[in-house]
């Protein structure tokens, strides 16, 4: 598998979990599951997440940086980390938090934001 690909999995399998360090404890208050809990056990439920988050992480970015021989500038590959944040944390509202719109304007902001990678990797020599 290419490294730029192997990379970009990596991010997407990190990305979910992250979004689910950072918002699930929302989903499990709004089926009230977690609504007596103290605020200290919901960090401590997110930071065991974002050990997973940070297990495919750290390896997505040493496989795709070019520092490591891989294909992506380090502003390379945060552009499509944070592109690639913003369609995971998309697809996972729209699929468990169902009751949250997704509107218009946030769609223009996904273009730009994927402008924004289009831009990252336009050669300016």
């Amino acid at each position: 598998m290419p490294k730029g690909l192997l990379s970009i999995l990596l991010l997407v399998v990190s990305n979910v979990f992250m979004t689910f360090a950072w918002y699930g404890n929302l989903k499990l208050t709004q089926m009230k599951i977690n609504t007596d809990w103290p605020l200290i056990l919901i960090i401590l439920t997110s930071w065991g997440l974002a050990f997973f988050e940070y297990t495919f992480m750290i390896p997505a970015n040493r496989i795709g940086s070019q520092i490591n021989g891989g294909p992506f500038s380090l502003m390379q590959l945060k552009i499509i980390q944070e592109a690639v944040s913003l369609i995971v944390f998309t697809v996972i509202v729209a699929t468990v938090f169902k009751g949250e719109p997704i509107r218009w304007n946030h769609l223009v902001s996904f273009v730009f934001i994927l402008l924004a990678v289009v831009f990252a990797f336009w050669k300016t020599k």
